[in-house]
């Protein structure tokens, strides 16, 4: 009889102890979300682009007369960027629109998620040869991003510039070469990797480049043939791991890139059209 007595203690002293590391730990997890909801400590990944340097310029210093800490963590590419955001070691980037985000989701597994929408640069048709969209040729080599997203916004520029028919109820965000119905121009369309179309721009007749790689590669932005209409689905955005779209610091955030005092520094400082506003 003792020793069930003794046994019977032991167990309930055993799920005592279970519990109350249980509650612990909840109480603990709690405590951390709360604090990641209201922290005043932000940290942002960044990787060479324009969007950075106006977080950087426009949006850090309002952040930080509110009394947030601003830490930046550089990544070669957003796609570094993306995957430390996804795990938790940073807590927003500024660089990539819906199109690109998807896919990274659903690439990933992962679940990020969009905050605002923010100034956006279009991509654009460049060259070194010549001046004018009139002087395209038959067989003239035309490159454009390899990348799914930017491949997109490519044909649909071609099109823009007469270049292309796509097919009727065509997809803006996914269409890709096989959705062309008639190449009016006769181009040699070249799919490559964006970051490498600078660097060949003489051995080609013309090239679509993304804005971010005319920042990086200190392309004349003036020097455009024709830029493209960017979409709401493809405005950049700021962008953080899903949990923290509604915490205070994310809501900020927001709140500063729609705030008046950001809309006059947009204003003096786009005096030649370089940045497209989002859409409200």
């Amino acid at each position: 009889m003792k020793h069930r007595f003794t046994k019977l203690h032991k167990n309930i002293l055993v799920l005592s102890i279970l519990s109350f590391l249980f509650l612990l730990t909840a109480c603990d997890n709690s405590s951390k979300q709360a604090n990641n909801q209201t922290k005043k400590e932000i940290s942002m990944g960044v990787s060479p682009g324009p969007y950075n340097e106006l977080f950087k310029d426009a949006v850090k210093p309002i952040l930080e007369s509110e009394g947030y800490k601003v830490k930046l963590v550089s990544f070669p590419h957003l796609l570094e960027s993306d995957v430390a955001l996804s795990e938790g070691s940073i807590d927003l980037t500024v660089a990539q629109h819906t199109a690109y985000m998807n896919v990274f989701n659903t690439q990933r597994k992962a679940n990020l998620k969009p905050v605002v929408h923010v100034p956006s640069v279009p991509a654009a048709i460049f060259s070194n040869k010549y001046n004018s969209l009139q002087q395209v040729f038959k067989g003239a080599k035309v490159a454009i991003p390899q990348d799914a997203s930017n491949a997109a916004r490519s044909y649909n520029l071609l099109e823009k510039a007469g270049w292309i028919k796509l097919k009727p109820n065509t997809n803006p965000i996914i269409v890709s070469k096989n959705d062309i119905e008639q190449n009016i121009a006769g181009i040699n369309i070249i799919e490559m990797d964006s970051a490498n179309i600078p660097r060949v721009m003489n051995d080609l007749d013309f090239a679509i480049i993304p804005g971010s790689i005319v920042y990086s590669a200190n392309i004349d932005p003036n020097k455009a043939l024709l830029l493209e209409t960017i979409i709401p689905d493809l405005e950049i955005m700021v962008v953080v791991n899903a949990g923290n779209e509604n915490s205070q610091w994310a809501q900020d955030v927001k709140r500063i890139y729609q705030s008046q005092q950001f809309k006059d520094y947009m204003q003096a400082h786009n005096q030649n059209g370089y940045w497209v506003m989002p859409q409200e």
